[in-house]
């Protein structure tokens, strides 16, 4: 078996080879099939958390242009395992592409962002992250209408954390910049910023509420399902669904808002 591994390896070795040493178009066409199962691996994922509408193969086609893309970007040189780096691209092309038919209400994406200008607000003034209820008071709706809006956001929070992906066997990972073509030298300024980006994230979610914070471990690092999450924390696949809408925005106001916002420590009843 470990020989068939072996053979196999070489094999890839082989067509990458001929691929980028003449651009053979039967070993691209090969790299593309060999490959094609991620497509659907990121779709299936994607798709969980898009509404019924969404069909899965659209979103297998929208990927595939990613793959395509992938294949032909790819510079083994640099280091990054093509599986890495190829989740990253039909991701990419499956969220742009829905963003280029922008099925998402502009009430939905106004609530949203005012979900997370609150949400960093009150978390500057309290010094922790705010209860469904402070939350829901600064809105000036009650509880059960942030919980109806939180379900109607997470349908549409295709993009979420995309600073760093994990894929392969190995759960090798890389951020963002590590996907970027390179057309020259660095950009010396791009690399800093992204570093502080991450170096903002990763301290916000220290800070998030314990539950949250679990999902969101589990979610991006284990690569468990809501399903499967709620089973772990013995609540429902929606509830799963609020505290990771909830995380998510809570992070982006809190990296957009800036470095300086103290969450202090998180009250036990925050999420």
């Amino acid at each position: 078996m470990q020989g068939g591994a072996a053979r196999g390896e070489e094999e890839l070795r082989a067509l990458w080879r001929a691929f980028h040493d003449s651009r053979d178009a039967a070993a691209r066409e090969r790299l593309i099939l060999t490959y094609a199962p991620l497509v659907k691996f990121v779709a299936g994922r994607l798709g969980a958390g898009l509404p019924s509408h969404v069909e899965e193969a659209d979103l297998i086609s929208y990927g595939l242009v990613g793959l395509i893309g992938a294949v032909e970007r790819y510079e083994p040189e640099r280091g990054v395992r093509f599986e890495t780096f190829a989740v990253s691209r039909i991701r990419g092309a499956i969220i742009d592409e829905l963003r280029n038919q922008d099925w998402v209400p502009r009430s939905v994406r106004a609530m949203a962002r005012e979900i997370e200008r609150r949400s960093a607000e009150l978390e500057h003034r309290l010094r922790r992250a705010p209860t469904d209820e402070e939350l829901a008071a600064a809105l000036e709706i009650d509880t059960t209408e942030l919980h109806d809006a939180l379900r109607q956001i997470s349908t549409s929070s295709v993009v979420a954390l995309d600073e760093m992906w994990a894929a392969g066997s190995e759960r090798e990972s890389a951020s963002l910049i590590d996907t970027i073509g390179d057309d020259g030298a660095p950009d010396p300024a791009r690399i800093l910023d992204s570093s502080e980006t991450y170096e903002a994230l990763s301290e916000s979610i220290a800070r998030l509420p314990e539950r949250e914070k679990i999902v969101v471990a589990l979610y991006y690092y284990d690569g468990l399902t809501l399903r499967e999450i709620g089973d772990v924390l013995g609540v429902t696949e929606s509830r799963v669904s609020q505290l990771h809408t909830k995380a998510v925005l809570r992070l982006r106001g809190s990296v957009r808002g800036g470095a300086d916002v103290d969450f202090g420590q998180p009250s036990s009843t925050a999420a």
